[in-house]
């Protein structure tokens, strides 16, 4: 079963073995390689990797798509899909959702998801 996806839910790509055995934090499939990380949202894993000694960078911008029709747990997971495929295009390793907004244009429903991209390094602080 593919875990719930809410706004603070932190993504992680490749690295997960890695970042396992820097921080004790447990994990669940998402999609391809991509899990979920569970009881962490982006600020509890910066900080469990900073007191591990090691670098966590945030991209500036965040990454959003939209999509029409009523929120639900498969439409939502269609968009993460699409923003991890940007995600990975800019070699980024981590994901945090940071909103997900229901509007309407014209009587008609959409739904707008958000993200931020963000990367740590292998390579300690000085």
């Amino acid at each position: 079963m593919v875990p719930k996806v809410g706004v603070g839910t932190v993504l992680i790509g490749d690295d997960w073995p890695t970042v396992a055995s820097v921080v004790s934090l447990a994990s669940d499939p998402y999609c391809g390689n991509w899990r979920v990380v569970r009881g962490a949202d982006g600020f509890a894993l910066d900080r469990a990797i900073h007191a591990a000694g090691w670098n966590f960078l945030f991209m500036k911008d965040e990454l959003k798509t939209t999509f029409f029709g009523a929120m639900g747990t498969q439409r939502i997971q269609s968009a993460i899909k699409r923003i991890l495929g940007k995600v990975q295009r800019k070699k980024f390793n981590c994901l945090e959702v940071t909103g997900i907004v229901t509007k309407r244009f014209f009587g008609v429903p959409y739904v707008t998801v958000s993200a931020r991209a963000m990367n740590w390094r292998l390579s300690p602080r000085p």
